[in-house]
Order: C-alpha cells, then sequence, then structure tokens
C-alpha cells in the first residue's frame, strides 16, 4: 500500500545520556534516507559508512532492485545491524513523515529559497536540534543524477559538499560518509578529539643531551670533521642547534649514543664484538677517571672454557 512502511519497523535505537566509551555525545542520530538507490552494493557502503560514524536508522525509499539484498549485506561488512533496520517506503513524503527537520544532498545549485550549508555546519546544525530532542534525517538522490527539484522542496535546508566543481559527482556512499562524520564530529567535546593518542613523552634531562652532543663533537673531531679550523665553532653550533630542536627523550637519547658510539670506536675491520677497540678503553677509562676500567677476571678454574671475543669487550675476560 502506497505511503506505508513495507518491511520490519526501525529498531529504536537510543544510546544513554552523556557520553560513550569513545567520548562522543549519545544524541539519536539522522536517519539516512536513499531515494530510489540502483544497486545493492551502494546501500551496503552506506550502512559501512552509517556503522563507522555511530549512525544506524536507514530508510529506503523504492530501492530498483528490492528489498532485502544480500549484495547490500555482502558490501555492508558486517554492518548487520543497520543492514537489520532498514526499513522501505513507497514514497518519500511518507520516509520524511516523523521528522522535524531535514536536509537535502545536492551538488548543483537549485532554485528556491532554502538556506545552503556546508557539512561542517550542517552536522552542528544535525546535533543541536538532536539535543532539543528533535528527530532529523538527511536525504540523498539517485546515483546517477540524485534528487528532482519537488523532492528537494519537501526538505527545510540545503546541505552541499566544497567539491571540485569540474568534478562535482559523488558516490552515494561517500556523501553519506561525508555527513557521517560531520555528524559525529559534531559530538566530539573538542573537534580535533581522536580515539587514541600517542604515548605522553617527556624530554630528556639536559645533562643527557649535552653528554650525546660532547660525544658527537670528539668523534667527528677525531675524523677531521671540522674544517678549515677556524669554522669549527659555528659548525658545533649549527650541529648542536639542530639535535636540541626535536626535544629528545632519554630513550631516544641512549638510541643515538649507541648509533655515535658505534660509529666511533668500530670499523668494518673490527667490528663490535671483535674486540676491545682503544678509543673505546680510553673513553671508558675516562668515564670510571681511573685506570682499572675494566672488571678483573676471577681466577679460572682447572678446565674452564677460555671467554669468548664479546666477554673480553664487555671487559669479562
Amino acid at each position: 500500500m502506497a505511503g506505508t512502511a513495507k518491511s520490519r519497523k526501525w529498531r529504536s535505537i537510543t544510546l544513554n545520556a552523556g557520553k560513550n566509551r569513545s567520548g562522543i555525545m549519545s544524541e539519536t542520530g539522522p536517519a539516512i534516507i536513499l531515494v530510489e538507490p540502483q544497486l545493492g552494493e551502494n546501500i551496503g557502503m552506506v550502512a559501512r559508512a552509517m556503522a563507522n560514524f555511530g549512525l544506524a536508522e536507514l530508510r529506503l525509499v523504492n530501492p530498483r532492485d528490492g528489498w532485502p539484498s544480500e549484495k547490500a549485506r555482502a558490501a555492508a561488512s558486517r554492518a548487520d545491524h543497520v543492514i537489520d533496520g532498514v526499513v522501505l517506503f513507497d514514497d518519500l513524503r511518507s520516509a520524511l513523515a516523523d521528522l522535524n527537520f531535514v536536509f537535502a544532498t545536492t551538488a548543483r545549485e537549485r532554485d528556491g529559497f532554502k538556506q545552503v550549508r556546508g557539512p561542517v555546519e550542517a552536522g552542528r546544525a544535525l546535533r543541536s536540534r538532536a539535543r532539543a530532542g528533535e528527530r532529523t534525517g538527511i536525504m540523498f538522490g539517485r546515483e546517477r543524477f540524485g534528487l528532482f527539484n519537488e523532492e528537494v522542496a519537501l526538505a527545510d535546508e540545503i546541505v552541499t559538499f566544497p567539491v571540485n566543481p569540474e568534478f562535482a559527482s559523488l558516490n552515494i556512499a561517500q556523501a553519506v560518509l561525508l555527513m557521517s562524520y560531520e555528524w559525529m564530529k559534531s559530538g566530539l567535546a573538542s573537534e580535533t578529539d581522536t580515539n587514541f593518542s600517542g604515548p605522553v613523552v617527556q624530554s630528556a634531562e639536559k645533562r643527557h643531551v649535552h653528554g650525546l652532543l660532547d660525544h658527537l663533537e670528539q668523534a667527528l673531531d677525531a675524523r677531521g670533521y671540522f674544517r678549515p679550523a677556524a669554522k669549527k665553532p659555528k659548525m658545533v653550533d649549527n650541529m648542536r642547534a639542530v639535535l636540541t630542536r626535536p626535544g629528545f627523550t632519554e630513550a631516544e637519547i641512549k638510541v643515538l649514543r649507541g648509533i655515535v658510539a658505534s660509529l666511533d670506536y668500530f670499523s668494518p675491520r673490527a667490528p663490535r664484538g671483535e674486540g676491545y677497540p682503544e678509543r673505546k678503553a680510553t673513553a671508558d677509562r675516562e668515564a670510571h677517571d681511573d685506570g682499572d676500567y675494566r672488571r678483573k677476571p676471577a681466577p679460572a678454574e682447572p678446565g674452564a672454557p677460555k671467554p669468548s671475543a664479546q666477554e673480553k669487550e664487555r671487559g669479562d675476560g
């Protein structure tokens, strides 16, 4: 019968007041209304985009290939709650009847007197109305040519996307994803919030930074890097300016010290693990401020194996 829903009623999903686990405000989202969608795959991708951003109510007006659609379910990629909650309508008026406010999406300028908003402003307007207890919706037209003028006339306002005017056509799932994203973003305490963040890091104490810079300067000096000698102060200043800018953590300083040490003390002919280079021995003597910089080995027991090269390098033998 025209003007009535032809499948199961949409199961209302109303989240608890306040914020959910992701920090998103929990007002009931807008209904997504697809007018005469053509391909089941597109409907499924719309459902997936909705689920990505917390929307669940999908209304279809006369889908060309009928409903239900296994192609839609497959394309939805486990957004089954959206697919299972779909409700069909014979005409657009019936699909909009219980809504208080509706946006129509279009890429073309239309005649009329309707307010036109961008997606950011539209998302905020939908959120504001949802918080006031209104039921809202967003209309999307056919894949080939969108909405007729008389269908746009049924909406309260128009939302359009700032796309390349020479290639303004969006896939219907892309358009739904953009509006779904703006809906979710409008509910964040801050629109720059993310679901997770990087680690909280603390910059290393300056003594660690200075130790790295001193070591690097000594290693470069030993290899004749600072040439001509008169330019060394300026070259050192430049090096320190570069390496103090990032604000390295202590762990990062240790990594860099290890790299510098490996390049400074070892070589392709005498790689790490093949002995105890004199430059490293000198550095260790200076670090311990005495001549007894290597641990003396305990007396070897009869028949005990000889220490390996690695043990010798560490001072264990």
